[in-house]
């Protein structure tokens, strides 16, 4: 599929490091829409849809923040959760209004301590966007290991 103008310049800002160090993009070749859907199919064979990820995210992020930098327990003892704050905003690279702190939500789950790490702009990319990420970005979010992780659920 030929992308749009506005597509186009969309992938450039993504695989820029305008926004952020490293770009959004990794070293992934897939244009943005490509990412998008493969991430939907990805959940959707989990029963899960990225809007339900996102809220599962931000519930746990709000969890972490009492813990004020420790573990917290979430989920009984299936989770543990820690989010810690840093100075500054990111700004969504879709232009949306609005401004996420710098915090970090990092989950551990099991007793094989398998962790999962998100900011508060992951949140919104995911539950406005689809957008998990690039493959090879900082912050990229495999849907299959979320869903494994936040809802205990494995691909089929």
């Amino acid at each position: 599929m030929k992308m749009s103008p506005q597509d186009k310049k969309l992938d450039h800002m993504l695989r820029s490091s305008t926004l952020v160090a490293g770009g959004f993009m990794g070293r992934d070749r897939r244009s943005v829409r490509e990412i998008i859907e493969a991430d939907a199919a990805a959940l959707a064979a989990c029963g899960l849809n990225a809007a339900m990820v996102a809220r599962r995210m931000r519930e746990l992020t709000d969890i972490g923040r009492r813990g004020l930098g420790t573990w917290v327990d979430a989920d009984g003892e299936r989770l543990q959760v820690m989010s810690e704050d840093y100075k500054g905003m990111l700004v969504c690279p879709w232009g949306h209004a609005g401004h996420y702190h710098k915090r970090s939500t990092v989950v551990k789950a099991g007793a094989d301590e398998r962790m999962l790490t998100w900011s508060d702009l992951n949140i919104h990319l995911i539950e406005a966007h689809g957008f998990f990420e690039g493959r090879g970005s900082a912050f990229r979010i495999e849907p299959a290991q979320a869903a494994e992780i936040l809802f205990g659920k494995t691909t089929p």
